[in-house]
This record gives structure tokens, sequence and C-alpha cells, in this order.
């Protein structure tokens, strides 16, 4: 790397936040440059794609006349970042008038230098900022190349591109069902939605940081989610806890096309929380059984008879089972509980990825303000969705859909 532009990353300054990261546990540092080379790798295509367009012309143009350079496949190529050597296709130019190929000086600056730390943390730190631009003109930099030799469309598409990724759009996918629950980082609630797809991919949408789990930051999070994408108007199935702020969230924003599945662990805590811990063991029990039964009325019975037996045990007790009953029993109604209980029945699937957040987040010694904690979730939850397989019962999900519309026309 270029020693003047070595010397000016170095002095690039670094937050608070960013350093308690950069310097903090190894393992913690590199799922952090993973995300981050990740950008790196994006900036790395469009800058080839950028010279090759200034050589070759703009994919499927009209070639100028005395232009003999012509776009010619890809070959297999490697770049390194923060020491990994990284797979890129490298884009192929090659002169028609004498047969040979012309080497593109952007993959040979970066193949000799190489997406070193420190520029890892110059990016880092732009993105931090939301500052694409500027993340965009050191990433040029960094690798000796003069800004003049970079046109400024480079800048204008690195920027955009930088922005998409941090924002990812919902528009191409068509989601059936979300997970909406909080989680507590550094003192402070954060809101979590994460969505499944009618194929049965699971994804992390977005997240709001909240005082408790009320409604207003809820709100904001799914009109959010709607203005990038979101659609909901053939229904959505939202699960959730027994919270009063989810649930009012859910019916500001939906409306009627919201089918709430409210969590059954949730509901079978809090109803045997209220009950001695001699008895919690069995009333634990026979409320599973009830739940187990594969048909709405069955279940509602099992219920309904559970409760007047609650009445004569605990009336704390029963109440708790009769408050949101109905919403616990949706799969049920829906005629899908059997297919998809395992995976939709609960909130498990999200508090899955919430465990997954802690072993990231957990790393943290100091916390110090809002950007860290925003900076760390959205770093641990696309960490954790790497992860992610496809739901449990995704085979059955197109009948949920059919399952969501008729509840729809049914309430017209």
């Amino acid at each position: 790397m270029d020693s003047q532009h070595s010397t000016d990353a170095e002095e690039t300054p670094t937050p608070e936040a960013l350093r308690d990261v950069l310097d903090g546990p190894p393992e913690t540092k590199l799922h952090l440059i993973q995300h981050h080379a990740n950008m790196a790798l994006l900036l790395a295509k469009q800058l080839l794609e950028e010279e090759v367009e200034d050589l070759a012309g703009e994919r499927y143009s009209r070639k100028s006349s005395g232009n003999s350079l012509r776009r010619w496949g890809t070959n297999p190529g490697s770049i390194r970042i923060d020491g990994e050597k990284v797979p890129i296709d490298v884009p192929r130019v090659r002169d028609t008038d004498t047969g040979e190929e012309r080497p593109l000086e952007s993959y040979q600056a970066m193949k000799r230098s190489g997406i070193g730390e420190e520029l890892l943390k110059a990016l880092m730190l732009g993105v931090s900022q939301e500052d694409y631009k500027q993340v965009a003109g050191q990433f040029v930099d960094g690798f000796g190349l003069s800004q003049s030799s970079v046109s400024r469309r480079f800048q204008e598409r690195a920027q955009q591109v930088l922005e998409e990724f941090e924002s990812r759009s919902l528009e191409e996918e068509n989601f059936l069902a979300l997970w909406i629950d909080g989680k507590r980082v550094a003192g402070e609630q954060m809101i979590v939605c994460m969505g499944v797809t009618e194929a049965g991919y699971k994804k992390v949408l977005g997240f709001r940081q909240a005082t408790t789990e009320r409604a207003e930051p809820v709100i904001e999070l799914l009109r959010d989610l709607i203005g990038r994408g979101l659609t909901f108007e053939e229904g959505i199935l939202c699960v959730i806890d027994g919270s009063k702020g989810l649930r009012k969230a859910v019916d500001e924003v939906f409306g009627e096309r919201a089918e709430v599945q409210r969590c059954q662990w949730h509901k079978r805590k809090n109803v045997v929380g209220y009950l001695p811990k001699t008895d919690q063991k069995e009333w634990r029990r026979k409320l599973q059984r009830a739940y187990q039964e594969t048909t709405y009325e069955a279940a509602k019975e099992r219920l309904t008879d559970l409760h007047a037996e609650l009445q004569q045990v605990s009336r704390s007790a029963a109440r708790s089972l009769q408050e949101g009953l109905e919403e616990t029993l949706t799969l049920h109604r829906l005629g899908l509980f059997d297919e998809l209980g395992k995976s939709l029945k609960t909130t498990n699937c999200i508090e899955s990825l919430m465990g997954d957040v802690d072993g990231y987040i957990d790393n943290v010694k100091r916390w110090h303000h809002s950007p860290q904690r925003h900076q760390w979730m959205a770093v641990a939850l696309m960490e954790a969705e790497d992860g992610f397989r496809r739901l449990d019962g995704y085979d059955d999900l197109p009948r949920l859909r059919e399952a969501l519309k008729e509840a729809i026309s049914n309430d017209e």
C-alpha cells in the first residue's frame, strides 16, 4: 500500500464505540470485520465494473466505432481482505483487433495491496457515520488509485450499493409471518422483527430502540418495513407474546389483515406462575396436553374445562388463562396447527435469534451511547441470520397463505 495513504488511514479518528469493538476480544472483532468485508467486496466489484465500462462501454450498449475492446466473460480471481483470500469474479476485456486481453488496473491494485485492517477501520468509520460517499473515497485511496482515474460515476454507484446493503428492500419477498419480540441491551429495550417467506426462508427485517415494549416504537418499526416493501394486503400472521404494546401496534398498522398467534409457551408460563410451585408441573402438563390437540374444537373444549377447574384453584390463574385465549388458538382455528404449530405456535424462533445475539453483544463490557447499541445489534443480527435454516414445515406455508386470504374474506 502507498505509504501516504497508509498514513492517512492510520490517522483517521476512530469513534469511541468503534474503538471499543476493535480493542475487544478477537472473535468479536472478527464478526464486525466480516460484516464490513462484505461491503468491501461489493465496492471491489463496483470498482471493476467501472473500469470495464470505461474500456468497453456499458453492458449491452452499442459499440463505438474505433474501439476494439470488448467484454469477454469473467475469470475466477481473489483479493485479500484483512489477510484472508476472498474469491471474486474478475471481468475480462479483450482487444478484438490483437486478440490480447487488457489487464484491469483496479484489479491489479487490489491484488497487490489487499484490503488491510487500517482500510477496514476507515470503511467501518464511514459506514457507522452513514457517510457512504466518504467510504467510497477511502476505498479508492486505500489502493493508491488516483481520484482522477476513477470517475464520479463509481462514487455515486458505490454510495448507492452501500446504502442498499444497509437498508435491504423487502419488495421482492413474500412474507407470510412475523415474529416480534424485545431484548434488553445495556439497559435499553430493542424491539426486533423477524419474518418468514412463503418459501420458508427466515430473515431479520429490522429493529428499534425503546424504553419498554410500548406500542409507538413498534408502530414506527412496522411502518418502516412497509415503506421498504413489506406487504400484508392478503393477510399476515404475527407471532407475539402477551405484550399489550406489541398487540396494539399490530392492530394499528395491519388492522384486520393480521392474524395474531399468541405464544402458547408464554401463556403456560403466565398461568402456572399464579400457582404454588408444588402444583406448577402438573398444570404445565395439563395445559400442554390441551394445546397439543390438533383441532380447534378439541383444544378449546379442553382449555375451557381447565379454566373451570382453575376457578376453584386460583382465580388469578383462571383469569390469566382466559385473557387472550382465542389468540393462542389461531393456528388451530386456521386448520394448520398440526402442520405449522412446531414453528409458529410460540416465539421460540425469535427467542433463539435473541440467544445468538447474546453471544455477540455479551463481549461488550462498556456501553456508551445509542449508536453503539445500534451498531452492535445490526452486526449481531446479520451474523445470526447467516445461520438460519428453513422453517420446519415450510412445504405447508402455501396453505397458510390460502388460510389467511380466506380469513380476510370471511371478515369482509
